[in-house]
C-alpha cells in the first residue's frame, strides 16, 4: 500500500513536468517526483530487525547496512543544488520576459 502511494506521488511530480506550463510548478514537480524516488529507495533498504552500526558492546548481532543512508543524503543534497539553479535560471528568465509561462517564453525567444 505504501509503494502504490510512493508511486502516486512519483507520477504526479512527472505529470505535473509534463503538462504543467508555468516554470515554477514544473520545479515544484520536480521536487515532489525526487522526494517520491526518495523516499522509493528508503523504502526498499529499510529492513527491520537489524541494529544501527554504532559502537556498544550490548550485542554483536546484524548490523544494517549505512551506505543506502549515505546515498540519500548524496541524493538530498544534489537535489537542493540542482533545484537552486533552475531556480536561478528562472529569475533570470522572469526578468526578461513578464510571464513565466513556457509556450509564452518560446514565441517571445522564437525567431
Amino acid at each position: 500500500m505504501l509503494e502504490a502511494f510512493i508511486f502516486a506521488t512519483v507520477l504526479c511530480g512527472f505529470f505535473g513536468i509534463i503538462f504543467k506550463e508555468n516554470l515554477v510548478m514544473k520545479l515544484i514537480s520536480m521536487d515532489v517526483m525526487s522526494t517520491g524516488v526518495v523516499a522509493y529507495y528508503v523504502l526498499v533498504a529499510s529492513r527491520s530487525g537489524l541494529f544501527t552500526p554504532i559502537v556498544s558492546n550490548a550485542h554483536t548481532g546484524e548490523y544494517a547496512d549505512p551506505v543506502p543512508q549515505a546515498v540519500i543524503l548524496t541524493a538530498i543534497v544534489i537535489g537542493l543544488s540542482i533545484q537552486s539553479l533552475m531556480l536561478v535560471g528562472v529569475m533570470k528568465l522572469a526578468k526578461d520576459n513578464p510571464t513565466l509561462e513556457s509556450s509564452e517564453i518560446e514565441k517571445n525567444n522564437t525567431p
